[in-house]
């Protein structure tokens, strides 16, 4: 949520910044008018309450002097104050819920730094890694063998991806892992989650079910709330789309005491998205599902903290891919590309060779307050005054998206693929071949 403080006293330029957002122009006019005539009506009320409270002292002095009439005559007039602040207390709840509507669709400012863009294209590419040994990878030729194939081609070739029967049960972008496709994938997000402790991340296990409060607190609902599944009945609960929502509301409602900042959570969560603007994109393989693993990583920040927290939180998620030895470039979104709460985002992209392109693997951002205001979490500063958290998250990773990026690039000519070293020790075995697959 955004500070209507600074909204109020810097419209000119707040404006501008939510234009680059992809907010039309003239709706933060609209939100700061609504603004204004709810801060005329709650002092409009006070002086009532502040005659009223003169009035009553009025009927108690006329009641000790024995004049009857003056305080019948006063207790109509508080009737009547009454009345009047019972129907302007009314008025400003009702500005106060289109207030509060208006303020809950606007999303995150974005950081100084951040490339202006109305999409992807205007994204800045920052840095790129390349493992110093391919060892014959497919990644290593200038153009594709003929052999190279596409992961899901591979996963299903070796019986370890199932994507038919996932549809049968559940419907489109859903799967079964089968025999050492399950194992890989509980071998890498074991890894991840190893790796993350080593970091100072403290592993949490969280509820997948969540209350509309904190899909709210996370920036989810209300822009989102069609792309998520809900269940029936009340209360109506929410799947979680990241494990970063029941993360951050771990601490909603609190005040984390300073000298444990910067609080560092990491867990695996399957993730749950309908998906509903991605019609006809990625329909094949592990790339885009509406159900799968991801390792997030989660930190409550002071203020001065945050930005150096992003860079070593992408370095986090970075460190993952140089151990598996994946090739990976990092990107700076622009402001037309990054999440709703995101004041600053990194996207790292892993190389996928059958499709001769990056595809993203994890989002690490930096929201600020913005998740802060939202859930009311705090801190006390060093001169005892409440502040709200920054809130960081990343992808450390996508599971599903790993194991694609594997395949692919650990795929040899005879159809088996190498584990990646690291994996080794966790998968129990250096290849699998359709001697081993099941």
């Amino acid at each position: 949520m955004l500070d209507i403080k600074y909204l109020r006293a810097n419209p000119t330029e707040a404006n501008q910044r939510l234009i680059d957002r992809g907010v039309e122009d003239g709706v933060l006019e609209k939100l700061l008018e609504d603004d204004s005539k709810r801060r005329d009506v709650i002092v409009r009320v006070e002086e009532l309450k502040a005659k009223r409270n003169k009035v009553t002292e009025q009927i108690a002095a006329s009641k000790r002097s024995g004049d009857v009439q003056s305080a019948d005559q006063a207790i109509a007039d508080m009737q009547k104050l009454g009345d009047e602040i019972k129907a302007l207390d009314e008025k400003l709840n009702e500005i106060d819920n289109n207030v509060a509507k208006q303020i809950a669709v606007l999303p995150n400012l974005a950081h100084a730094d951040v490339p202006i863009g109305v999409d992807d294209t205007f994204n800045v590419e920052q840095r790129k890694w390349e493992p110093e040994n391919y060892n014959g990878r497919p990644q290593a030729f200038q153009e594709k063998p003929e052999w190279l194939k596409a992961h899901y081609e591979i996963g299903e070739d070796l019986g370890i991806l199932d994507f038919e029967r996932g549809a049968k049960v559940s419907g489109a972008r859903f799967l079964y892992y089968v025999g050492a496709g399950a194992r890989l994938e509980r071998a890498v997000y074991n890894f991840m989650l190893d790796e993350h402790q080593k970091e100072g991340y403290t592993e949490i296990l969280t509820p997948y079910l969540v209350t509309h409060e904190s899909m709210y607190a996370t920036g989810q609902y209300p822009k989102f709330e069609d792309d998520a599944y809900q269940t029936k009945g009340e209360p109506s609960l929410s799947l979680i789309p990241t494990a970063e929502v029941a993360l951050v509301n771990w601490r909603r409602d609190e005040v984390i005491p300073e000298e444990q900042l910067p609080l560092k959570v990491t867990a695996l969560s399957p993730a749950f998205r309908q998906e509903a603007g991605a019609a006809g994109k990625d329909t094949r393989g592990l790339i885009r599902l509406h159900q799968f693993n991801k390792v997030e990583m989660v930190k409550f920040t002071k203020a001065e903290q945050s930005y150096e927290e992003l860079e070593l939180m992408t370095k986090d998620a970075e460190n993952i891919l140089q151990k598996l030895e994946l090739p990976y470039h990092v990107i700076a979104l622009s402001t037309g590309d990054m999440g709703f709460g995101a004041a600053k985002t990194y996207d790292i992209e892993v190389w996928f060779p059958e499709q001769q392109r990056y595809r993203e693997i994890s989002s690490v951002s930096n929201d600020e307050d913005f998740q802060g205001r939202r859930g009311h979490i705090q801190y006390r500063d060093e001169n005892g005054k409440l502040q709200f958290v920054h809130t960081l998250n990343g992808s450390g990773l996508a599971v599903g998206r790993t194991v694609a990026a594997i395949l692919e690039n650990y795929q040899n000519e005879d159809g088996s693929i190498t584990i990646p070293k690291v994996l080794q020790p966790y998968f129990g075995s250096e290849k699998i071949d359709v001697n081993n697959a099941k």
